[in-house]
C-alpha cells in the first residue's frame, strides 16, 4: 500500500476505473457460468469446474478491494456539467494483495483444474497436482522479493526454476497425456488449455516490467499497469475456465454416446 503521487487527469483515472469494473463483470459472470454449468457435464470433471469458479470468484471479490481503494483515493468533480478535475485525498490505493493474495491462491488451482480435467490416472493426477501446486507457490513466494531487493537477479533466479519446470511440464510433459483424450475436439481444446495457460503466465511478468523498457512513470505507468492485469487476469481465469468447461463438456458427451478413442 502506498500513496499515489503526481497530477491525475481523468482521462488517466477512468480509464483504470473502468479496467476495474470490466475485471469485476468479467469474473463474477464467469464464476456463475461455470458454477450453472455443473449439472450439464459428467461427475469426473465437476470438481474441475468447480475450482475454475473458485479461481474468478477470488478475483472478482479481490477486484471489487482494488476498485473501492481507486474510488477512496481520488476525488473527482465537475463545475457546472463541464470538465471533470480529478484530485488525490491522501488514502493510499492498494493492489498488493494481487500478489501475496491472489495469485497465491488462484494460479496453483489453474494448474490443478487442468490436470483434473484431463483425467489422468489417479496417482500420475495426484502427484502432478502437488508438483505442480508447490512450484507455483514457491514462484510466487520468490517473485515478491523482486521489486524490493538490490540483488533482483538472485531472485530471479530463482524464480526461474519452479517457472521453468511449470512451463516444461504444460509444453512438453503432458504432451503423451494429451493425445490420449478421448476425442480429437478433447485434445484439441486440452492443448489450447495448455499454451493459454504458459502465455498467461509469461504476460504477468511482462506487464510488471513492460512499463518501466518503454520509459512510462507515473500516473500513466500506473493506468497502463492495472489495465494490463486486468486483461491478463481475464485471459488467464475466465477464458482458460471457459477451455476447462468446454473440455469438461466435450468428454462428458463423449461417454455418454460411447465416441471413445481406443487408448
Amino acid at each position: 500500500m502506498a500513496s499515489l503521487a503526481g497530477d491525475w487527469s481523468y482521462a488517466e483515472w477512468n480509464a483504470t476505473y473502468n479496467a476495474f469494473s470490466f475485471g469485476i463483470a468479467a469474473m463474477g459472470s464467469a464464476t456463475i457460468f461455470f458454477w450453472l454449468q455443473l449439472a450439464n457435464v459428467s461427475k469426473s470433471y465437476r470438481t474441475a469446474l468447480i475450482i475454475a469458479g473458485i479461481v474468478t470468484c477470488i478475483t472478482t471479490y479481490n477486484n471489487f478491494g482494488y476498485f473501492n481503494s481507486w474510488v477512496k483515493a481520488f476525488k473527482v468533480v465537475t463545475n457546472d456539467g463541464g470538465d471533470y478535475t480529478v484530485t488525490l485525498t491522501g488514502t493510499p490505493f492498494s493492489d498488493e494483495y494481487r500478489t501475496q493474495g491472489d495469485w497465491m491462491l488462484t494460479l496453483p488451482l489453474l494448474l490443478i483444474e487442468l490436470i483434473l480435467v484431463m483425467k489422468l490416472p489417479q496417482e500420475e493426477t495426484v502427484s502432478l497436482c502437488w508438483k505442480l501446486g508447490v512450484a507455483s507457490v514457491l514462484m510466487v513466494a520468490l517473485g515478491y522479493h523482486l521489486p524490493v531487493l538490490w540483488i533482483w537477479w538472485f531472485w530471479w533466479f530463482l524464480v526461474m526454476i519452479p517457472f521453468c519446470y511449470i512451463v516444461r511440464t504444460l509444453v512438453v510433459g503432458l504432451n503423451e497425456a494429451t493425445s490420449k483424450q478421448p476425442t480429437p475436439a478433447a485434445a484439441s481444446l486440452v492443448s489450447a488449455a495448455r499454451y493459454v495457460t504458459v502465455v498467461s503466465w509469461l504476460a504477468y511478468p511482462f506487464v510488471g516490467l513492460a512499463t518501466g523498457f518503454v520509459g512510462l512513470a507515473g500516473p500513466t505507468a500506473l493506468m497502463y499497469e492495472q489495465i494490463g492485469y486486468s486483461l491478463v487476469d481475464v485471459w488467464a481465469k475466465a477464458f482458460s475456465g471457459v477451455l476447462i468447461w468446454a473440455i469438461a463438456s466435450e468428454k462428458s458427451a463423449a461417454e455418454e454416446s460411447g465416441r471413445l478413442l481406443p487408448h
